[in-house]
């Protein structure tokens, strides 16, 4: 499907942005990648860097001009004190990226548009994890409400223009877990909890405090897992869908933690839990059956390898990572 096909990836420089481009290459794609305050991380002849401000309309429909498909995966996130002091800082920058480039990319007639949404959108639903048809049965968690409200938003948009209006534009709409790995944010402040663990890890912190009690579960899928489920989906929606892509698993601080000092042969480390830092909510799972019966796609990277992964990484090139 990428062979010799033009592609655009919004947001090159991100953690799905820069993965999705080695990937592109390896597949023939003509990248086209978007820099906004961050320098390029892939220093490659066969990538077109254009540095545009997309809430910009005039500068969406010059990145979106000749493309064939269209990955948005720029957007303004942060860790969870950011999201609980200056919430609108999700929202109103990535509401305007979001609705410019997607009109742009309509009127020059891109054959296809994903877009990376959340789960964080979903409504509570205690310990089970949520199927994707339960986006919209009630509002997501106080602590989410303004960056899942904006991401729900951009996903009715993408329905819109795949299913309402003449001619459509398909879109495919994915819904991560939280994805970790190679180029992650992992300046302590903006990073999330996998990247910020990492790097304490690596840099012998001891002793070591954490936000929060530990016990709260995620769902952690390695980038490479998450590139390979996208894709899959991208491949196969002709109109309009929405996918959860995670690894099916839930893990809690502690035992992400607890891995990576086995991994890293640390040895005793004292790991003081601080009740008193901002806390997001207790568990966070996302139903995978749907990718896996409709798309055929399941994640294959266990967590320790994943970690190992990152952690190698982070040791060769995260100090000198720009973020």
């Amino acid at each position: 499907m990428f062979d010799g096909a033009r592609v655009l990836v919004a947001g090159s420089t991100g953690l799905i942005g820069v993965n999705l481009i080695q990937r592109l290459l390896r597949e023939g794609a003509n990248v086209r990648a978007t820099l906004y305050r961050n320098p390029a991380l892939i220093q490659d002849d066969r990538i077109d860097y254009r540095t545009v401000d997309l809430t910009s309309a005039e500068d969406c429909r010059r990145v979106v001009e000749g493309v064939d498909y269209v990955f948005m995966c720029a957007a303004n996130t942060s860790g969870a004190a950011v999201m609980q002091n200056s919430p609108l800082s999700h929202v109103t920058p990535n509401v305007l990226m979001n609705t410019q480039l997607m009109q742009a990319a309509y009127d020059a007639k891109v054959r296809k548009y994903c877009f990376i949404s959340s789960s964080a959108a979903y409504p509570p639903s205690d310990d089970r994890p949520v199927r994707e048809d339960e986006m919209f049965a009630g509002d997501p968690y106080d602590v989410y409400f303004p960056v899942g409200w904006m991401k729900r938003y951009v996903e009715v948009l993408c329905r819109m223009y795949a299913e309402k209006i003449r001619p459509p534009m398909p879109t495919v709409v994915i819904r991560p877990s939280n994805i970790y790995g190679p180029f992650d944010k992992f300046d302590p402040k903006t990073s999330h909890v996998t990247a910020a663990l990492v790097r304490r890890v690596a840099t012998g912190e001891n002793p070591m405090s954490i936000w929060g009690t530990g016990r709260d579960v995620r769902d952690l899928i390695y980038v490479d897992d998450f590139i390979d489920g996208m894709l899959t989906v991208f491949r196969a929606v002709e109109t309009h869908d929405a996918v959860n892509i995670a690894s099916g698993v839930g893990v809690t601080v502690r035992q992400v933690l607890e891995e990576l000092i086995d991994i890293d042969g640390l040895g005793d480390v004292r790991v003081d839990y601080d009740t008193t830092k901002p806390q997001m909510i207790p568990i966070r799972l996302i139903d995978t059956a749907y990718a896996e019966e409709r798309y055929g796609f399941r994640a294959k990277t266990s967590l320790r390898d994943g970690l190992s992964r990152t952690l190698d990484w982070y040791r060769r090139h995260g100090r000198t990572h720009p973020r």
